[in-house]
């Protein structure tokens, strides 16, 4: 039978189970630049304004690795091109992401080898999930270049900048799949894929701070596809590379996968203990090993993205001063004075929809849990619902608590140094960080009441709610969306923290909708059955 038999009907397959989250980013992702491109457009209509924005933030060397090099032209599309490349390392992380979950995910679950007792070759399934990796990146890329050739700016650099916003995510998810070939676990691949894109960011960074580091953006291929240099240079090139990459790791990972069994991984595992550990003996303490690596590794990355938050406020104030549009549209709702502030805040605000996605991702363990029929055998012990259940959601609460402050602390040091007063940016940034918890909360809990009642929908949903308020938050302003429509998102609700009025009613008002919501999903929890698969 041939190696790829069924590689068709697999596709088919997950675009079926990706029916709703594989739109929604698609979606939110090509919306972006067209929301960014337009609001640029209003507040910096011409070069030498561009120019001057590109000079404030490009005085600065977090940004710099952040953001990339500065481009060489004030140009809309060539400005959108750098301040949106944030954007290319998020399509990485969803390429990889989305090629290991039909992948290792589906091995790892024993659904892998029920599907391939049928006419299925044996590495049909990798293919499919490359295929339709590949065909989604592919759409998303074309749809950012008709957004922003939409805004005016010339169709070839639109065109370029859209393919090396797909190319990156087609690389990573033939990294991912060279990843879910060596573990026998899922998230041991995730931990591959994830470090290998952030050592490609961390490359690339450095390479962009200086020219004596410059030769560095060529050891990275997130630094080839950077170089692309979108409506300037237009490195057309670049892509033949990429796509030669992509090709001989693909490669890899078909040879891999032919050289090892079935559920198995190139990685031998190393076994574990005979017996559990005494710290290990209660229901939290077991959520704590399962949640720990996750809420470690959030923790330490959103920290280092508070930081560049920080730096980013520093900017703020030059901005204001050199454009009368922006400190008009500052003073529209109060803030002229504080422009350092509130981009603080609206940097953590958008920080906090990302750590939403985390805390999501903690409440649904207890769905992962189930379904895997790992949650049974610890409830046939002297284990409540409750208990069990309520140890997973401490983590869905508290970790993404603990998350925000690490931003805030980021966010704070370098605020604080900035205005030469610590103890006002710390307070200021960890103040911002900690009012967007109510809102997660909210999430947190819409998934919790939908695992109580309706299981098998909880992810769906869960996520679905996330991608509501990313679409509402970024481009509901854009659709002149009526305020009720955006009210639906939690988020909104959010005071300006730093640097505008704090009110304690909203957050109360959240806190509470979060804890019924909660108390619905328990309630539906202890009257269902389990497992419900």
């Amino acid at each position: 039978m041939n190696a790829f038999a069924g590689t068709g009907a697999l596709v088919r397959l997950i675009l079926r189970r990706d029916r709703v989250l594989m739109p929604i980013w698609i979606l939110f992702l090509s919306i972006l630049p067209l929301s960014m491109t337009s609001g640029t457009a209003e507040l910096y209509p011409t070069d030498e304004g561009r120019q001057g924005y590109i000079n404030d933030l490009g005085s600065n060397a977090l940004l710099i690795m952040f953001y990339g090099a500065k481009p060489s032209e004030p140009s809309l599309g060539a400005l959108m091109f750098w301040r949106a490349a944030t954007a290319m390392v998020i399509l990485g992380l969803i390429g990889l992401l989305v090629v290991i979950r039909h992948t290792r995910v589906e091995e790892e679950a024993g659904r892998r080898e029920l599907v391939g007792s049928t006419v299925v070759g044996r590495h049909a399934n990798l293919a499919a999930a490359l295929l339709t990796v590949t065909g989604a990146m592919l759409l998303t890329g074309v749809l950012v270049a008709l957004g922003m050739a939409s805004q005016d700016t010339p169709v070839d650099g639109a065109f370029a900048m859209g393919m090396a916003w797909a190319f990156t995510g087609i690389l990573f998810a033939a990294v991912g799949a060279v990843a879910a070939q060596l573990t026998q676990g899922a998230g041991a691949a995730r931990g591959i894929a994830i470090l290998t894109l952030a050592i490609a960011w961390g490359i690339r960074g450095i390479a962009d701070t200086g020219p004596d580091t410059a030769w560095l953006a060529w050891v990275s291929p997130l630094g080839w596809i950077y170089r692309v240099n979108a409506y300037t240079d237009n490195r057309w090139w670049i892509f033949g590379l990429v796509a030669v990459l992509v090709v001989a790791l693909a490669a890899v990972a078909v040879r891999l996968s032919a050289n090892r069994d079935v559920g198995a991984g190139i990685l031998k595992p190393s076994l574990g203990p005979a017996a559990a550990k005494q710290s290990l003996r209660s229901p939290l303490a077991l959520a704590w090993r399962l949640h720990r690596g996750t809420m470690i590794s959030w923790t330490i990355g959103i920290a280092v993205f508070g930081v560049l938050i920080g730096a980013a406020a520093k900017v703020g104030q030059d901005l204001m001063e050199d454009n009368e549009e922006l400190a008009e549209v500052m003073k529209r709702i109060g803030a002229a004075n504080s422009l350092g502030d509130v981009m603080l805040a609206g940097g953590l605000s958008f920080m906090a929809i990302a750590v939403a996605g985390y805390a999501i991702s903690a409440a649904l363990k207890m769905r992962a849990e189930e379904a895997s029929l790992r949650s049974e055998p610890v409830l046939a012990t002297g284990v409540s619902r409750l208990g069990w259940a309520t140890s997973h959601l401490f983590f869905a609460v508290v970790g993404p608590a603990i998350v925000m402050i690490a931003a805030g602390i980021g966010a704070g040091l370098m605020r604080g140094a900035d205005l030469g007063d610590m103890g006002k940016g710390l307070s200021g940034a960890i103040g911002g960080s900690l009012v967007q918890l109510p809102a997660i909360w909210v999430l947190v809990g819409l998934t919790v009441a939908v695992f109580g009642l309706l299981p098998r929908l909880s992810q769906a949903i869960g996520w679905a709610g996330l991608a509501i308020c990313l679409l509402l938050g970024q481009v509901g302003a854009l659709l002149q969306l009526d305020q009720k429509v955006l009210d639906i998102s939690p988020f909104t609700h959010i005071p300006v923290v730093p640097g505008g009025d704090f009110k304690a009613l909203p957050l109360v008002t959240l806190t509470g909708i979060a804890a019924v919501l909660m108390a619905i999903g328990f309630a539906g929890f202890r009257r269902r059955d389990i497992p419900v698969t």
